[in-house]
């Protein structure tokens, strides 16, 4: 009788290493290549410019972190993800971009940064929250790091509340995207990406859980037609 296999449990960075080399691949398609536009939208959202450093959780083989450093000029990231797979796509696209200089990428998860308090000017992470075992503490964690009046921004994957939109995502979410993940890389991967949308929070809900964390909530902002939301939270300045 064989082994069953372990579960995929939240946080797991193992869950991504077998999928690392087909990771931006499976992810342009499966999002129809939506995903740059909403990432470049998300960088505009710190509301940085100038020098600045910036910190990137679960940042997967770095693509916010590789377009932060497009989008402003003059900052420095550090990408932090428990993944040492997506870490080593990351370093190869890194280097073959000559941006060494600019952006770092370490191995690290959310709910534990290996950061100082207030050592970065902003915060990302980009589908990368729905992953975090422990949202509140991952939260926390973000607000900690991030300098007083600094912008943390969430980019996350949601499902539409009503309508037709919400008939066709679910469509999407709950046969098209473990299909096709199934077929290039590994149906319990994408099988628990989909379950992992569908578990995720209310808009609603997830700006409570940042306000619980002690980020004010400057915008929850919806994305084609809400199969994704950016959240900004703000440390506030009296900290």
């Amino acid at each position: 009788m064989s082994a069953q296999a372990e579960p995929i449990r939240a946080g797991s960075g193992a869950m991504f290493d077998g999928i690392a080399r087909r990771y931006d691949l499976l992810n342009r398609i499966i999002s129809l290549g939506i995903d740059a536009s909403w990432r470049k939208r998300a960088v505009g959202l710190l509301s940085l410019d100038g020098p600045c450093r910036v910190l990137d959780v679960a940042t997967g083989t770095g693509d916010l972190a590789i377009e932060t450093t497009r989008l402003l000029p003059e900052s420095k990231v550090v990408g932090v993800d428990p993944s040492n797979g997506m870490l080593e796509v990351g370093r190869e696209k890194i280097a073959k971009k000559s941006l060494g200089d600019r952006v770092e990428l370490v191995f690290g998860e959310a709910e534990k940064l290996p950061f100082e308090d207030a050592s970065f000017d902003g915060v990302t992470i980009a589908f990368g929250i729905r992953n975090v075992a422990d949202r509140p503490r991952g939260l926390v964690e973000m607000r900690r790091v991030v300098r007083p009046g600094g912008r943390v921004v969430i980019l996350e994957l949601s499902e539409p509340e009503r309508g037709i939109m919400s008939s066709l995502a679910k469509l999407h979410i709950h046969g098209v995207v473990p299909a096709v993940g199934g077929l290039l890389s590994g149906s319990r991967e994408y099988s628990y990406l989909q379950a992992s949308i569908a578990a995720f929070p209310s808009p609603t809900r997830f700006a409570e859980l940042m306000t619980a964390a002690g980020l004010e909530v400057e915008a929850a902002v919806k994305l084609t037609f809400g199969v994704a939301h950016i959240f900004v939270g703000r440390r506030p300045l009296e900290d």
